[in-house]
């Protein structure tokens, strides 16, 4: 294998040295040759709409078109840098002779986006999908990487099928407060409690505030950010190594012009993504996301790519291939360190190196003819950061998969980021039907809540949310943290971010909004979790739950307009990947035609 792009002085991984050999095309079957290089007045007017952009006929005749499109913006931090990358995926194509478009598309900031960038995943989809379709484009590299665009990215170039290279954004520099290692999201948690349970004041507060984050890029934990970059670079959709480089470092740059390089070369061997993105591909990002202890979130968003390219996932392929699949990062949330001590540990081929009995090493990637060839010679350097097979920071994969009568479809935990004492635990349910609310009223003495108790939250899922917010990691009561407990039992049927930590049970499906049985569960309702057996029940008596339903009435729409209205219509729910009906559904859409 090429030394990893972020690391390496030699030529960089994945530019095509050992890719599969194929026919190469004639410039005369690109796709973009219909627009450009057919005779009649359409063709006329394409040729002269691009002089007016100021090209030379000889810089994009008879050249793959490549789209870069970017999720660039002044206020995502986590790609406030692409702009830049954009620039050296063009320097890329332009060496390997081809013919770069930047196109600006959604940028899907998880920072500041409300309610919740989750809503507007689809909408991200649907914007690549058809940007890839009505335009002159052979080819496409994205950029992206905080939690949504990564998917959203993927879907909708998956749908287009054309030749395509993703860029993840890469992790930022790990934060630092008065001489301790810093773990965005998952360290602004802890130390949020540390100022509720009275341990630190307001300066603190304000010096973690100008520490947490200290450069562009995604979160530098094995949060959803990271979790679902390492996915695209095992789906085989990445040069090798891409997915841990640090966004500051050069060896970002080199990445990016190294996958503007090998898009061109995809174009030429009309390579597309359907031949990558396989059953076998998937599969191996459900391991590998396992293996790393990664998010709860990749569980949705993984079910959902798949879907895109004809693959059936479902939670019981995650539940199965987790009770093979060790966990080898030590990676916060669940472990110690972050993704530069990953980068430099050997980055996810190293990582890949100590599962090659689980994975499908035979199938092709952008930049090999097969995953086996493109992890050969990979080593990991530190394995206290990567950890050796006979050496797990768990024997089974991080995320479980539950099944009962208060989430027939399904529910997911991340179990290793629990206390392991309440991981089989029977509490009464103190309820809430509302986040706002809930805010107002966790402190109330008048609730009762103990250690003991269960957290409820309901109207919190793909439709009542709406949009599925990370609210799922229900905050403790204060008088409980100033007696120092930091984990109790909380169930939703939101998500959580994948830098959060604690037992909470996730994604319920069906969502209460839709009446579910979530939407059944009264206070003081015993519930029990039990993640070995995986199971998760309401400990009341079918009858009742009979009867409660038959007084269950439906909550008024969200929407009455607008993208939200469509979003309403169409959503799915969590256990199928939370697409649109009309996007997921197989079905024939025809070329535009360009003459």
């Amino acid at each position: 294998m090429s030394t990893p792009v972020g690391t390496g002085t030699g030529s960089p991984a994945g530019t095509g040295a050992s890719a599969p050999v194929r026919r190469r095309r004639r410039p005369e079957e690109l796709r973009s040759h219909q627009w450009y290089g057919t005779e009649g007045l359409r063709s006329f007017s394409h040729r002269a709409r691009t002089r007016q952009l100021g090209y030379l006929p000889e810089e994009h005749l008879g050249k793959p078109v490549i789209a870069i499109l970017n999720t660039w913006s002044d206020i995502n931090p986590c790609h406030v840098h692409l702009r830049d990358r954009a620039q050296a995926v063009k320097r890329g194509v332009w060496q390997a002779g081809g013919f770069p478009l930047e196109f600006p598309v959604s940028t899907l900031s998880e920072t500041f986006q409300k309610p919740t960038p989750m809503l507007y995943r689809n909408l991200l989809a649907m914007e690549t999908e058809e940007l890839c379709r009505s335009y002159p484009v052979d080819g496409v590299v994205l950029l992206g990487g905080c939690d949504k665009s990564t998917p959203a990215l993927l879907m909708g170039a998956a749908s287009a099928d054309l030749p395509a290279v993703f860029v993840p954004a890469g992790p930022m520099l790990p934060g630092h407060w008065r001489n301790e290692v810093l773990g965005s999201g998952t360290d602004m948690w802890k130390y949020w409690d540390d100022k509720r349970a009275g341990l630190i004041g307001d300066c603190e507060m304000s010096e973690l505030e100008r520490g947490l984050a200290r450069s562009p890029g995604h979160c530098m934990t094995m949060g959803t950010a990271s979790t679902l970059t390492a996915a695209a670079e095992v789906l085989g959709v990445t040069v090798p190594g891409a997915s841990s480089i640090p966004a500051v470092d050069s060896g970002h740059d080199r990445m990016a012009a190294a996958a503007g390089l090998r898009a061109v070369e995809l174009v030429w061997q009309d390579l597309r993504l359907s031949e990558i993105l396989t059953r076998e591909a998937y599969e191996d990002a459900v391991a590998t996301v396992l293996a790393l202890g990664g998010s709860t979130n990749a569980v949705i968003h993984l079910i959902a790519m798949a879907g895109r390219s004809r693959v059936r996932l479902t939670l019981d392929d995650f539940d199965r291939i987790a009770r093979t699949v060790p966990v080898l990062a030590d990676l916060r949330p669940g472990g110690r360190y972050l993704m530069e001590d990953f980068h430099f540990a050997g980055g996810l081929p190293g990582f890949l190196s100590r599962l090659t009995d689980i994975l499908h090493l035979d199938r092709p990637t952008i930049a090999h003819t097969t995953l086996r060839e493109q992890l050969d010679g990979a080593l990991v350097h530190n394995s206290e950061v990567i950890r050796e097979r006979d050496n797990p920071l768990a024997e089974e994969g991080g995320v479980a998969v539950l099944r009962g009568n208060l989430c027939p479809d399904g529910a997911v935990i991340k179990h290793i980021a629990a206390e392991p004492r309440l991981l089989k635990h029977t509490g009464p349910a103190v309820v809430f039907d509302d986040y706002r609310a809930m805010q107002a009223t966790i402190n109330d003495p008048g609730l009762g809540i103990t250690e003991d108790s269960v957290l409820v939250l309901r109207n919190a899922g793909p439709l009542g949310g709406p949009g599925m917010p990370e609210y799922g990691m229900l905050p403790i009561p204060d008088h409980l943290l100033k007696r120092g407990v930091r984990d109790m039992v909380r169930i939703s049927d939101a998500r959580m971010s994948g830098t959060s930590y604690g037992a909470c049970v996730l994604h319920i499906a069906p969502e209460s909004y839709v009446g579910g049985p979530l939407a059944l569960v009264r206070d003081g309702d015993p519930i029990t979790l039990d993640v070995a057996a995986r199971t998760l029940r309401l400990e009341v008596d079918d009858a009742e739950l009979e009867r409660r339903r038959a007084r269950w009435t439906a909550p008024p729409p969200r929407y009455e307009r607008g993208y939200g209205a469509l979003y309403q219509e169409q959503m799915t729910q969590a256990d199928t990947g939370c697409d649109f009906r009309f996007l997921a559904r197989p079905g024939a859409v025809p070329e535009p035609y360009a003459g």
